[in-house]
């Protein structure tokens, strides 16, 4: 029986104390400069690659992840910005409800929509819940979403809500300051959060250095996701990443 993505995901934690996930934005990469990314990936000690944008400006979403998957040689998990952007090209998916926030369409309206197609095309789904924090700055997701962050200096509402997610039975909760956010999730925050839950905390948003990245594994993350830093022809990065998020 194929091993299923949400278990490999767990192997990698277990084995390496913690995983790398580099996300992808189909819509800032040309398919030519997804070839240098995925091929960079692939060699650098990354775990998963996520695939996801707030927004696709052009009708070649579905070729762009068809391209990377047959590049990649990882597994290649869908972060849901729309129903627009699922195809059958992904091995699994984050199916997420934006629990930090009170929009209905984002807590159940669109995974009620998706739910069908994703069932129709095979897509492995994995519930997530997701918890955005102030980065800052006012990030896509949160302007899309209509949801406001959960301030930094109120880790009892940051704890509450990770706690909900585990008893609603979501397999990983991920804390997101947003897509280049000016401050990524203090490390104390993971880790008050991780004192409170048993299941694995994604962390993402805001995080430029493997140093920073090593220090938020070391409070408790069990994976780490980089974007931004690695959008900017900064790719040569990754295996510091890489290196720095599993020797913790």
């Amino acid at each position: 029986m194929k091993e299923t993505i949400i278990n490999y995901l767990l192997s990698v934690k277990e084995e390496k104390g913690a995983g790398y996930i580099v996300l992808i934005d189909p819509d800032k990469n040309s398919e030519k400069k997804l070839e240098e990314k995925i091929s960079k990936i692939n060699s650098s000690g990354v775990d998963a690659i996520f695939v996801g944008g707030s927004l696709i400006l052009d009708n070649n979403c579905e070729r762009r992840v068809a391209k990377i998957k047959s590049l990649s040689e990882l597994p290649v998990i869908f972060f849901p910005g729309g129903i627009s952007q699922l195809n059958k090209h992904y091995d699994a998916m984050l199916f997420m409800s934006i629990l930090s926030g009170r929009n209905p369409h984002y807590l159940i309206g669109e995974q009620v929509v998706a739910a069908p197609i994703v069932k129709d095309l095979g897509i492995e789904a994995i519930p997530t819940g997701y918890l955005i924090v102030d980065g800052g700055n006012n990030s896509s997701v949160q302007f899309m979403s209509g949801s406001n962050p959960i301030p930094i200096e109120k880790p009892d509402i940051l704890v509450a809500h990770a706690l909900a997610a585990q008893y609603l039975g979501k397999k990983l909760v991920y804390l997101e300051s947003g897509s280049g956010a000016i401050n990524p999730i203090p490390n104390q925050l993971v880790e008050t959060v991780n004192n409170y839950i048993d299941i694995p905390i994604i962390v993402g948003g805001g995080i430029r250095t493997p140093e920073s990245a090593y220090e938020k594994v070391q409070a408790g993350a069990s994976f780490i996701v980089t974007g931004t830093v690695i959008e900017d022809d900064n790719i040569n990065i990754i295996k510091e990443f890489a290196d720095a998020i599993h020797r913790s």
